[in-house]
């Protein structure tokens, strides 16, 4: 009987549709385990074969975990909002949401095609209204929420206006804006509604602000820093510059301690923890004030070496410094506008990583040294970031790289607060790291002691203090897109209003184009029907805008990030219309157990959702501060470019072996064009892309040999492989096991489709063992000790692989067991019952159909896994090595319960000892029971 695969994997699949055999229960006697991918994109492209990846991997262990006796909840979803479609609404004119529905579709099916065991009644995504109108009453909750430093949590804006009512903000230890102006009980009473709104909003987690942005023209919209690569935007590649604009932020610095503290308690690997430690950027040290010559106004620095103060000889301003416009001198006002508006050009990013750039002007302007009195430079310069810690920095040149590097290049004194210290720029990189200031107050002190004493000089003369700094900023939370979720918000006075919870959600908008407006509005701003009537609550036409029952709505959307922050919590209740998810359900799935995705996460998405775990539970919707217990980061798939060669200047492309020949251009084609000897089928190259209609060709044999190449798998690089084609010819299973196969979860590997037939040849050798010809094989008869000895050896190491995140063994030891147990010939259902059991979350399809052939009616996932036992693997014999004089001649197996004189019976007994000792009596025996016997005669 044939293994006819995709006979086998679609009855299966049905069988798994039709029966909901993956739907997990919110109530089960059995332990919880949650096992969730990062939820995809719906790209257009559908799934490549680098995607499965990860979702092989919890797919299996989701699977163990079921045969493990516990309840799964392994749940699926897509992660749907986002510019991709909204760019291609831009290009044809067709809605983001139809495009996002087939794309939906298109991955559903080539999901369904693998066989995983998601439990689709609870599937999200993150375009539906019922489950954007949960983020949306999220928002609204950040909105009425402030964070009570004292308490260490958010609290209820509610708790913060009954202090101001009895006392004023006197007492009140928040996180919020800098510049808030202190007022009395008295004072709270006499505001009007809008001024009492205007202060909420500065302490509210979530609140409008202007902040530096990266705007992007093209695309009409601010895009995050992951967003962009190169100074440009990801999306297009089209230039970003840095903009200031009105948005919505959250005060995610607020939650910047316990995000540090929190890595402590959780499974993830060293080196995602440390890029979120990096990130948050805890620096203790000092802030420290310096007065402006001629001006009033004040910079604020912080540093965490006060101790290095005498040695700051010049200041940095951060080009976007609010201060910038009002120091600059009249004669340096036009380098200084020149060089904002350069530096505008390039992104944050950009200018973190531009390390070896020096640029810089004088602002014309001097601040008064603290200690000394003298005045001091002030400068601006790109490499400070005005959303950074003051945007300002005292540049100190004998004890940071960059400071000295800048003063050098600009000709700026460097003073010498070393004290024999050889400071010049052959020595500057040996020298020694810590900097005593030369001042009698710190002279001779370590730096510690030192920056001790001078954040106290500093309190006496009221011009610094102690402060602990994050490098972490707020998230600007708005985007000037159309294909994202509305904010719930529309305006009274120019004062955001929030919608009630009763009415969300608050659905888009029909628009008639998805480009910002002419006037430079948002997509939305294109609506005619977008206004709120305050008294029938609901949305209704622009031109119905009174400012008294009817007001203009918000026009920004929300990032894609927002959605993703939380859905790991509604998949536990997925459709619960009144609450994002009952207490029930979150008390019993808590959290996430295990978690895999791509490490291009660790700044962005993984920090915001556990921002918003750490808020709802401060704001008792949830019982824990973490969403994900264990996380791991699958490794990429490769892809194996094919390139031609073209001869430069021409239209001729030359064979790889002839290239060398030449001065030739490197350009990527379609691996799809290419067979598994690397030969390019040349007439399919030339209906593939008109540029090679004409072209010539120079083979090598009669052949067009390509050179092949290891790196991302991209469309960009035409090495995509479709997994759709490989399901057909070999299998789901052959490309779940193979994948698996490739090497560890987390490193990165190279596909080459020519490898899978190996694993199919094993699966082909699988169904083999289980027949005989074309019946049924597996027989009633008592396995033998080789065959448990295989099995239990499986057992014990499929496992511990599992256990350990080791698939790719596994599949190795499958192979190793089915080729024992066929030259054992085994048949007997006590192995091959338990054998099936094992390879089934690897191999699922194949195990479904054994498993029936078996007699099973139900899904083999409710199988249990099988124990393994160790008496199986201790050896009741041995193999001993007989020696002669200590050379071996020969081995026997004996019993392991034989005694030495029995063993040295035995062995005298065997014929060859009597060819050895050709009559002579041996002086010796030693007997080493269990390792050797050696006759010395």
């Amino acid at each position: 009987m044939s293994y006819d695969f995709n006979i086998i994997e679609a009855r299966w699949q049905k069988y798994w549709a039709e029966k909901s055999t993956f739907k997990a229960e919110n109530n089960s006697d059995k332990p919880k385990y949650y096992v969730l991918d990062m939820f995809p994109y719906p790209s257009g492209a559908g799934l490549h074969v680098g995607h499965p990846l990860g979702y092989i991997a919890s797919d299996i262990y989701a699977r163990y975990k079921r045969h493990k006796g516990f309840n799964v909840l392994h749940p699926q979803g897509y992660d749907s909002f986002g510019l991709p479609a909204e760019q291609y609404a831009i290009q044809t004119g067709q809605h983001p949401a139809i495009t996002t529905k087939e794309n939906i579709a298109r991955y559903r099916e080539q999901l369904d095609k693998i066989g995983f065991s998601f439990d689709w009644s609870r599937e999200v995504k993150t375009s539906d209204p019922n489950f954007y109108k949960w983020t949306q009453w999220i928002f609204i909750e950040l909105f009425n929420s402030w964070y009570d430093k004292d308490a260490d949590k958010a609290r209820a804006i509610d708790d913060l206006e009954t202090v101001f009512i009895s006392e004023g903000n006197a007492k009140v230890n928040a996180v919020c804006d800098e510049n808030i102006t202190p007022f009395t009980a008295g004072d709270w009473n006499n505001f009007s509604s809008k001024e009492k709104q205007e202060v909420l909003l500065k302490y509210r987690l979530t609140y409008l602000a202007e902040t530096e942005v990266n705007w992007c023209p093209q695309l009409g919209t601010v895009l995050a820093n992951d967003e962009i690569v190169n100074g440009v935007s990801e999306r297009g590649g089209y230039p970003v510059i840095r903009k200031k604009m009105t948005q919505w932020s959250m005060r995610i610095s607020a939650y910047a301690e316990r995000l540090l503290q929190g890595l402590e308690t959780i499974d993830w690997t060293d080196s995602l923890k440390e890029s979120q430690r990096n990130w948050i950027g805890k620096s203790v040290g000092a802030s420290v004030m310096f007065t402006i010559k001629q001006h009033d106004e004040v910079i604020e620095v912080f540093t965490t070496r006060p101790d290095t103060i005498f040695g700051a000889t010049f200041m940095t301003l951060a080009p976007e410094h609010e201060l910038v416009a009002k120091i600059t001198t009249l004669e340096q006002k036009a380098d200084v506008e020149a060089y904002i508006e350069a530096t505008a050009k390039r992104s944050e990013r950009e200018r973190m990583a531009d390390v070896k750039t020096i640029s810089g002007v004088f602002t014309g302007a001097y601040a008064e040294h603290p200690f000394t009195k003298e005045p001091v430079p002030v400068w601006i310069g790109d490499y400070v970031l005005a959303g950074y810690g003051t945007g300002a920095v005292m540049a100190v040149p004998c004890g940071d790289q960059r400071d000295y590097d800048f003063a050098k290049h600009f000709n700026i004194p460097i003073t010498n607060i070393f004290e024999g210290v050889d400071i010049s720029e052959e020595a500057f990189a040996d020298k020694e790291k810590t900097i005593i200031g030369n001042s009698d107050f710190l002279n001779g002190l370590n730096y510690k002691k030192a920056t001790k004493t001078a954040i106290y000089e500093l309190e006496k003369l009221g011009q610094g203090q102690g402060k602990t700094n994050y490098r972490l900023r707020d998230a600007v939370f708005s985007r000037q897109r159309y294909w994202g979720e509305p904010f719930p918000v529309y305006y009274v006075d120019g004062m955001p209003q929030m919608i009630d919870v009763a009415h969300l959600p608050l659905a888009l908008p029909e628009v008639e184009k998805y480009l910002p407006t002419e006037t430079g509005e948002p997509p939305l701003g294109r609506a005619d029907v977008w206004a709120w009537d305050a008294e029938k609550n609901e949305v209704v036409y622009n031109d119905l805008i009174n400012h008294t029952s009817v007001f203009p709505l918000e026009l920004n959307t929300m990032p894609g990030w927002a959605g993703s922050s939380w859905y790991p919590f509604r998949y536990m209740d997925a459709g619960n219309d009144s609450e994002f998810a009952s207490a029930e359900a979150m008390q019993y799935w808590e959290n996430v157990d295990l978690y895999i995705g791509g490490n291009e996460h660790a700044t962005g998405h993984l920090l915001y959702s556990r921002f918003w775990t750490k808020f709802l539970k401060d704001r008792a919707y949830l019982t824990v501060d973490e969403p994900f217990k264990k996380l791991i980061n699958q490794g990429m798939i490769l892809g194996t470019s094919a390139i031609v060669y073209r001869i430069s200047g021409s239209n001729t492309y030359v064979s790889k072996g002839l290239k060398d020949q030449y001065e030739t251009e490197e350009l990527r084609v379609d691996v799809s064009l290419i067979n598994n000897s690397d030969e390019l089928n040349v007439d399919a190259l030339r209906k593939w892309q008109p540029q090679f209609n004409d072209a010539d060709f120079e083979l090598e044999d009669g052949k067009y040999i390509v050179g092949r190449e290891v790196e991302k798998m991209s469309k960009r690089w035409f090495n995509v492989v479709n997994p759709d084609g490989i399901c057909e010819q070999y299998g789901a299973d052959s490309l779940r096991l193979y994948e698996m196969f490739l090497g560890p979860l987390e490193q990165a590997k190279p596909w080459n489709t020519a490898g899978i037939t190996g694993v199919h040849s094993f699966l082909k050798k699988l169904w083999k063992l289980y027949h005989d010809g074309e019946t049924f094989g597996v027989t009633d008869t008592e396995p033998t000790k080789d065959d448990l000895k295989t099995l239990h050896k499986t057992i014990k190491k499929v496992e511990e692989d599992i256990e350990n995140f080791s698939f790719n063994t596994s599949v190795s030891t499958f192979m190793i067991a089915v080729n024992e147990l066929t030259a054992q010939k085994c048949t007997s259902r006590a192995i091959l019952e338990s054998l099936i059991v094992l390879i089934s979350p690897y191999a699922p399809h194949i195990a479904e159909e054994l498993w029936y052939k078996l007699g099973h009616k139900e899904s083999i996932s409710t199988a249990a896994f099988p124990v393994f036992e160790e008496k199986h693997l201790v050896e009741s014999t041995k193999q001993y090595p007989i020696s002669f004089n200590g050379k071996m001649r020969f081995t026997m197996e004996l019993s392991l319960d034989l005694s030495k004189d029995e063993i040295e019976e035995a062995v005298m007994a065997h014929e060859k000892t009597q060819e050895q000792l050709a009559g002579r009596e041996p002086k010796k025996i030693i007997v080493v029971p269990g390792k050797i016997v050696n006759v010395v005669g």
